[in-house]
Parts: structure tokens; C-alpha cells; sequence
């Protein structure tokens, strides 16, 4: 069996997450791009959500990416939120799939 789509946008969100949350450069990144990478992640997060819906898969990564993706733009805050949302995204990414007998 393939990979599924949500799990692949699974790794790739809480990568980017995990980008976004390293202190002065993810900070770098949203501020010198004038706030896009958050609204490229919240499209980011919508769609991994609708996948992981479809799919049968865990959710909550996703709608606490949303979450991040709205409140990212406070300092700190978003920076320790980003970090949050990679963790149970990737923690989630990593989980293997459970065999029907």
C-alpha cells in the first residue's frame, strides 16, 4: 500500500511548521515575506485537514495548524505554536498505518 496523501502533507506541513518555529529565522521568514507564509500554511493545513477527513486519519495536527496559522503573527506566541504543530504533526506523519485482519 502507497502513501497516503495526508500523511505525505503531513510530513510536509509540520516540516515547514518545524521551519517556522526555529527562533529568529522563522521569525525572519514570516516578517521579511510580510506575513504570506502564514496564509500559505493555513491553505496548507485546510487541505491536509479535508485529506486526513477523507482518509480516516488523526486531525488534530491540522486544526491546531489553522489555529497556529491565525494567531503565528504574535511574537513568541507563534513561534512556540509552530513548534507545537510540527511535533503532532510529524509525530502523527511517523505513525504507521494500522492493518486490517
Amino acid at each position: 500500500m502507497g502513501l497516503k496523501t495526508s500523511k505525505l502533507l503531513k510530513w510536509i506541513s509540520g516540516g515547514l511548521e518545524a521551519l517556522l518555529g526555529i527562533p529568529v529565522i522563522g521569525g525572519t521568514i514570516v516578517i521579511g515575506m510580510l506575513w504570506t507564509p502564514l496564509v500559505v500554511m493555513l491553505a496548507l493545513h485546510i487541505v491536509t485537514l479535508i485529506f486526513s477527513n477523507k482518509e480516516g486519519g488523526a486531525k488534530h495536527g491540522s486544526i491546531l495548524g489553522i489555529i497556529t496559522s491565525c494567531i503565528a503573527w504574535i511574537p513568541f506566541v507563534g513561534m512556540i505554536m509552530h513548534i507545537l504543530t510540527a511535533i503532532f504533526l510529524l509525530l502523527d506523519a511517523a505513525k504507521k498505518e494500522q492493518e486490517l485482519a
